[in-house]
């Protein structure tokens, strides 16, 4: 059953309804992928490479919003810097592929540019059927990059060429994609307390 089915005429019963989705959204999320997820992100910060991100929508401005988490918060009282770039947010150059060339190419041709052996590429994609993330993940994994594939509904091609699909299980973009920012977050702040002392963690905001 989607949600929602019927329509609503009281607002307080669809956010009820919502939040609920939300929540059985992040009990269904798979908690040995978070850890692969969390143990390649670490790896990869703590060896220097690179993590991209890439996403459509409201899927690009969580990769925007990555950027911010991971490579600020993350190095913030630890001995980490995360590089983070996300392939979403450099417009100049993604119009200029996708008016040149195609909207396909906006996110593989980037990483053709400046990825490196090593390196990681993390995609968010609701559908996991985004002709441009799809591309990316395939060029990604022919060139023994690492892929961490955020998804929902039936996580989609991106989901079956990642190295660790972190999929939501749900059918509303936007509790899948509240359920991604919580994930981002959750990344985050696990990466960052996991290299703090207990005092430090109790002493600071996160």
């Amino acid at each position: 059953m989607t949600f929602p089915d019927s329509k609503y005429s009281d607002i307080a019963a669809y956010c009820d309804d919502y939040f609920q989705q939300t929540k059985t959204a992040a009990a269904g999320v798979d908690r040995q992928r978070l850890a692969e997820a969390a143990e390649l992100l670490e790896a990869a910060y703590q060896r220097g490479a690179t993590l991209y991100v890439c996403g459509n929508g409201g899927s690009a401005a969580i990769a925007n919003t990555f950027v911010c988490d991971h490579a600020k918060l993350i190095q913030t009282d630890t001995n980490l810097v995360p590089r983070v770039v996300s392939l979403s947010a450099n417009i100049p150059m993604m119009t200029a592929i996708a008016n040149d060339i195609s909207y396909d190419d906006v996110f593989v041709y980037q990483l053709r540019t400046s990825a490196r052996h090593g390196d990681v590429l993390l995609s968010v994609s609701s559908s996991g059927d985004s002709e441009n993330v799809v591309k990316a993940a395939a060029w990604a994994r022919q060139n023994k990059l690492e892929v961490i594939a955020f998804t929902g509904f039936n996580g989609g091609r991106g989901g079956e060429l990642a190295s660790v699909h972190v999929h939501v299980e749900a059918d509303n973009y936007g509790v899948i994609e509240d359920t991604h920012q919580s994930l981002m977050h959750i990344l985050a702040h696990f990466i960052r307390q996991n290299r703090m002392s207990e005092d430090l963690i109790a002493a600071r905001k996160f």
